[in-house]
């Protein structure tokens, strides 16, 4: 059978006999497309807004839900609390968030235009009132971008009986590209040959894969190549009436899955919301039943509106497939992986890990040098991977510095992360300060060290070194530049360190010794314990070489817990017949009654506390759909009920402004769940109404 596609109602039987077979699958003629009149007749037909007005109100509520959750509405006080010294990413500098009770109502102006949408009440202010509170709070935070941020946009007026098919083309358009140009990106080597998300396939939701297949293969052909074939045939199987149904399954399934997986709010459902755009127009008055809408009188003169708006149309769709791809224009923002954070769409394509983060400072007038711990008098952790934010803390930590006596303050930073499983090694050169270097948006980051993707052969090495060591011994593999040194300090719990070489030459400093090493490939020495020491790269290639190191400390502790284990055992089997001391008693207590309270040898209450987490996440894991349900319910009611009463109080400060400091600290404690929690009786409104000053 011929998939139809149409872009208005669905066609009655002998209608739909009657259209070309172009007309049957893409909803329109090849004459419609052989003149720009045309064309433009086509883009402004008049449709049915039934769909639309579906998806208008679906997503009016999910981001009336996301303003309390990935916005920040329900730790909205943590982010900006008056007076504290913290740095902050906007992405142009002038930008300054409002005092905390304004910030408050700049969310709840926000809160309302999504409810308006969702509503359809006032439309066109309640879109004013949410896109232009959005994109300030979008543009006051680079590190809460992701690649959906911008994806929110406004959905157009469906109060007429029709609207414009370039309505629906746009918002087609925009979810096909979201699929099919994250899939162009996950034909990147290290997706399709499984490295970007390997972790993922130890998750408890592909469990079922792996009754059949091993974890490795459940990592390269489920998450790896079946994320890469969903993305590249997701809009197209969506767009036909055949392959529709299987598409509303694959795609379900998929955003189910990442919400799940990932921490992204309501991107998940948002994307489950536009799935029916692609049907019939009509879809909801057939399943509701309701009377059809009368048929357009087709304008006969196309006017100056009409051409506008095609062109905007137009436009719109060649700027969204641009966008992914114009990293040569803000090159400042390229790092290891280009573009400007959330116009990409590479989407899981690069997971990283840090290990290594040092930042020193250095006095400009004594010149006395001294550290800072990472990510001090900031709450982000993204500044580690973008030059144009390390540049913008590197800034703001020279203003904070002078108020600790230090002058003219000078920041290095010196900063190891693997990307994809590749060695470890610097992001930025460490020699450089961040103050004074030199950075602009539109020219490429001169502080940038290269990946060194010469090296990316190494990981199948890698896997196979793992695969040999036992569970207590732990591995890292470093690569670094010649001319650069690595000074690490190796913890008194790793009693057992070891540096071998890989390739290149490597000088090793033992500082408490005086000592000097010099070790080539395949050559390993013991580094002390407790102390610093320095390997420098001395080779005129770059140097690979591979800590490899037990944790003595946690072996012993092991050790430990697993006698006390078969102790437990050998105790509630009735076959210890030795009286036990009493720092063991807390041991023979029934297993509903453990608790670590009452242990007064230490290790025995690590033991317990160690048993009763196991516990708890054993029973997580395996709750029921019902209870899963509740739990996630419950979460989101007090995610949502904190921002809304933090968001009362501040209205209340703006109003009559604030109040005694027990006062508000009772307020906040309440909506922090502080003190014992009523039933919602009268007596609790009253409680409620008392505490809130309504």
């Amino acid at each position: 059978t011929a998939a139809n596609r149409s872009g208005d109602a669905a066609p009655p039987k002998d209608k739909s006999q009657s259209k070309s077979r172009m007309e049957q699958i893409f909803g329109f003629k090849k004459e419609d497309l052989s003149s720009w009149h045309n064309l433009v007749a086509l883009l402004n037909r008049p449709t049915d807004p039934a769909s639309l007005g579906i998806f208008r109100c679906l997503f009016g509520l999910l981001m009336a839900v996301d303003i309390t959750q990935e916005r920040g509405l329900s730790h909205l006080d943590y982010k900006y609390l008056d007076g504290a010294p913290v740095c902050r990413f906007p992405l142009f500098n002038f930008l300054q968030p409002l005092p905390m009770d304004w910030m408050y109502l700049v969310y709840m102006v926000m809160f309302f235009g999504a409810v308006g949408i969702m509503l359809g009440c006032f439309y066109r202010l309640s879109c004013l009132m949410f896109i232009s509170t959005y994109w300030y709070i979008f543009f006051l935070d680079k590190t809460a971008w992701n690649n959906h941020s911008y994806l929110y946009v406004d959905v157009y007026s469906i109060r007429n009986a029709h609207v414009p098919l370039w309505n629906y083309t746009l918002l087609r358009t925009q979810i096909f590209i979201v699929y099919f140009i994250a899939g162009i990106k996950k034909l990147d080597a290290d997706w399709v040959e499984g490295y970007s998300m390997s972790y993922l396939a130890h998750h408890w939701l592909f469990d079922p894969f792996k009754l059949i297949l091993p974890v490795e293969l459940v990592s390269l052909l489920v998450v790896h190549g079946g994320g890469l074939i969903l993305d590249l045939t997701a809009g197209y199987l969506l767009f036909f009436d055949v392959t529709r149904p299987y598409a509303f399954f694959f795609v379900s399934y998929f955003h189910c899955m990442n919400s799940q997986l990932f921490s992204i709010g309501m991107f998940s459902y948002t994307m489950l919301a536009t799935s029916p755009l692609f049907c019939y127009t009509d879809w909801p008055r057939r399943f509701f039943k309701r009377q059809e809408t009368p048929p357009a009188t087709k304008s006969s003169k196309l006017r100056l509106k009409h051409k506008l708006r095609a062109i905007f149309a137009i436009v719109y769709i060649l700027e969204q497939l641009f966008l992914p791809y114009s990293h040569f224009i803000t090159q400042g923002y390229n790092n290891w992986t280009n573009g400007l954070y959330g116009y990409s769409w590479d989407m899981m394509v690069h997971s990283r890990s840090h290990q290594h983060v040092k930042i020193t400072y250095k006095d400009g007038k004594t010149g006395e040098i001294g550290y800072l711990n990472p990510g001090v008098f900031t709450q982000s952790r993204r500044w580690k991977d973008h030059g144009d934010m390390l540049k913008q803390y590197a800034t703001c930590l020279s203003q904070l510095l002078p108020r600790y006596n230090v002058s003219d303050p000078e920041i290095y930073f010196d900063i190891w992360v693997s990307i994809n499983e590749r060695f470890q090694q610097r992001i930025f050169d460490p020699r450089v300060d961040i103050v004074k270097a030199d950075w602009s948006p539109f020219k490429a980051n001169p502080w940038l060290m290269p990946l060194l993707v010469d090296l990316s052969p190494w990981r199948a090495k890698f896997m196979e070194i793992e695969g040999t060591l036992d569970n207590q011994t732990e591995i890292v593999f470093i690569a670094d530049f010649p001319g650069l040194h690595l000074e690490n300090y190796v913890s008194e719990d790793l009693g057992n360190t070891s540096i071998q070489v890989l390739q290149g030459q490597v000088n090793v400093e033992v500082l408490e010794e005086k000592k000097n090493y010099t070790l080539q490939p395949g050559e390993m020495m013991k580094v002390p314990a407790g102390a610093y020491h320095k390997v420098y790269t001395v080779s005129e290639d770059p140097s690979c070489y591979m800590y490899i190191y037990v944790n003595t400390t946690e072996a012993a502790l092991q050790e430990n817990f697993t006698k006390l284990f078969e102790l437990q055992e050998r105790i509630r089997n009735g076959t210890e017949t030795e009286p036990l001391p009493p720092e063991l008693q807390p041991l023979a207590a029934a297993e509903d009654e453990v608790s670590e309270v009452n242990a007064t040898d230490p290790i025995v209450r690590l033991f317990l506390k160690r048993q009763r987490r196991m516990k708890e996440v054993k029973k997580r894991r395996e709750a029921g759909v019902l209870e899963r349900l509740e739990r996630f319910a419950v979460k989101k009611y007090y995610t949502i009920r904190r921002g809304f009463l933090m968001s009362a109080i501040a209205m209340r400060n703006l109003v009559v402004g604030l109040p005694p400091l027990e006062q508000l600290t009772r307020e906040v404690d309440f909506a922090n769940m502080k003190f014992p929690v009523f039933n919602f009786t009268e007596h609790s409104d009253q409680k409620l109404a008392k505490h809130l000053h309504y």
